[in-house]
């Protein structure tokens, strides 16, 4: 019986609450899965896209551009979970949603903002880096060094 990552993850994560202990190590405690999530490839977009506004579920598909369906359904039940995205469901037809932060998904969304903005502004220093790397591994394998 196959058993994904994520259930023995989170099961692990609920012995460990019982027992009002968290491991700190290779395990996944809370806050390791929650920092996955937030920093994960599309969370990050997710909350980022989210700190201007609500969005409908195909609007903020739009926005981020290349995300299928299935992961972004995915990310903003994740993201809910953990209680960073709100989900309102409106009772009208056709069904209407509307995503949006919470207090905390604010906070974490304007973390990971900072940090996107820090990327962007030091990618020059960044590339720079890498060719310096790749120039040494390169001379290396040519028996240069």
């Amino acid at each position: 019986m196959a058993v994904s990552t994520e259930a023995v993850s989170e099961e692990a994560v609920g012995k460990k609450e019982a027992a009002g202990t968290y491991d700190t190590g290779e395990g996944m405690c809370p806050y390791r899965l929650v920092l996955e999530h937030v920093t994960s490839r599309w969370g990050v977009l997710v909350l980022i896209e989210l700190l201007d506004r609500s969005y409908r579920f195909s609007e903020l598909r739009r926005a981020i551009d290349r995300v299928s369906e299935k992961m972004l359904t995915q990310t903003l039940q994740t993201l809910e979970r953990d209680g960073l995205v709100h989900r309102d469901a409106k009772p009208v037809i056709p069904p209407r949603v509307d995503y949006s932060l919470t207090g905390l998904g604010r906070e974490a969304a304007e973390q990971v903002k900072a940090l996107a903005g820090w990327t962007q502004e030091r990618m020059d220093a960044v590339l720079e880096a890498r060719q310096a790397y790749d120039e040494r591994k390169a001379r290396q394998a040519n028996g240069e060094l």
